[in-house]
């Protein structure tokens, strides 16, 4: 998976963003959840350089108790285990928990899937609609799955991915300019109940209706990996064409894309001129209380209870209790990443006083 490669280019070209538009010089650290180089292993360079003030940035533009949540609770619990190095007398820091309606990415988003609509040629365009089918051309927003469970536990990934998509879907050409939109959740495991429809079912459902133009997007994801390059462009592209989509596009994951790579910087700006949000304030607000969360990867088995933190003593805690096995099907596959940097002003002074509010 070329994963790592990307987040590092991500984080480089963020920095050099940050430098030559807003004179700030950054420090980039990359956390892992579930690979190397781990969150934990993040932290302890961070310590060994004597960072004291963060902008922890996940980067998953959508907010999920799955992925950004579960990354910050290992973060609290290490906040939390080591106050005398990043208790609030030691750094500050501040997180930005989503980032899916930032104008700048989703006209990044946009701008690719126009690049797929415009490759379609007249003789596919013509055969778009030699079925029956009132669109020439379909578009297909692929999102990572999450059990529905936590849905009903007020994760808020659903609502923010069906509103992610309207906005992206203002920028492209409309049903009258013959362009359908339609939204689905892949990478789903085991036999729990995951948020619906199905990829896998909507393809042979397009199929069926006489589509043969297609472009599919991995709206959840912003490097290639395994999800985009083997699920996507493998598995669902066979099923596709054996479903009569003849013509099939897949939209790249964003990568280096230079919008996208200018909005990280603005929003990494962004977040030092607005009030500071805490881990666990991030974490109050996007309901992570909500459930007990136990992770399990190959490597090792992590808590994620929480050390008297979010949902501890308030009336979110318990609502919802997840089997053991549920969860580990709900992070497969997840990788958690998270950026952290250290900000200085080319003024000299202390970033410190950004934080307070």
């Amino acid at each position: 998976s070329p994963i790592l490669q990307y987040t590092k280019a991500q984080a480089d070209l963020m920095a050099k963003s940050l430098k030559d538009r807003y004179g700030i010089e950054a420090k980039t650290y990359i956390g892992m959840r579930y690979w190397y180089p781990f969150t934990e292993e993040a932290l302890e360079q961070i310590k060994k350089d004597g960072i004291n003030a963060l902008v922890i940035l996940p980067l998953y533009p959508q907010f999920s108790i799955s992925t950004s949540g579960s990354s910050l609770r290992v973060l609290q619990e290490e906040f939390a285990k080591n106050v005398d190095v990043y208790g609030p007398k030691k750094m500050f820091h501040t997180v930005i928990p989503s980032w899916y309606d930032r104008p700048g990415y989703v006209k990044s988003v946009a701008d690719l899937i126009q690049k797929e609509l415009d490759s379609f040629t007249p003789e596919e365009i013509t055969e778009g609609t030699s079925e029956g089918q009132p669109f020439p051309k379909h578009v297909l927003f692929s999102a990572h799955g999450v059990p529905a469970s936590y849905i009903e536990a007020g994760d808020p990934y659903r609502d923010q991915i069906i509103d992610c998509v309207e906005r992206i879907k203002a920028l492209l050409p409309s049903e009258e300019d013959g362009v359908k939109v339609h939204l689905s959740f892949q990478s789903r495991v085991g036999p729990v109940e995951w948020l619906r429809p199905y990829t896998d079912d909507v393809l042979p459902e397009l199929g069926e209706q006489g589509v043969k133009n297609l472009v599919v997007v991995p709206i959840s994801f912003v490097s290639e990996h395994i999800e985009t390059l083997e699920e996507i462009d493998i598995e669902y592209r066979e099923l596709a064409l054996e479903s009569g989509i003849m013509n099939w596009r897949r939209s790249p994951a964003l990568n280096t894309d230079a919008t996208f790579i200018q909005d990280m910087a603005d929003m990494v700006a962004d977040a030092l001129s607005e009030p500071s949000q805490s881990i666990t304030e991030a974490c109050v607000a996007n309901n992570v209380g909500n459930l007990e969360l136990e992770s399990v990867s190959n490597q090792m088995e992590i808590s994620s209870a929480g050390v008297m933190g979010v949902g501890f003593d308030d009336d979110l805690a318990g609502r919802a209790r997840l089997r053991k096995g549920e969860i580990l099907n709900g992070r497969i596959a997840m990788v958690g990443i998270v950026l952290t940097m250290l900000l200085e002003l080319l003024s000299g002074k202390p970033l410190i006083h950004f934080f307070y509010w």
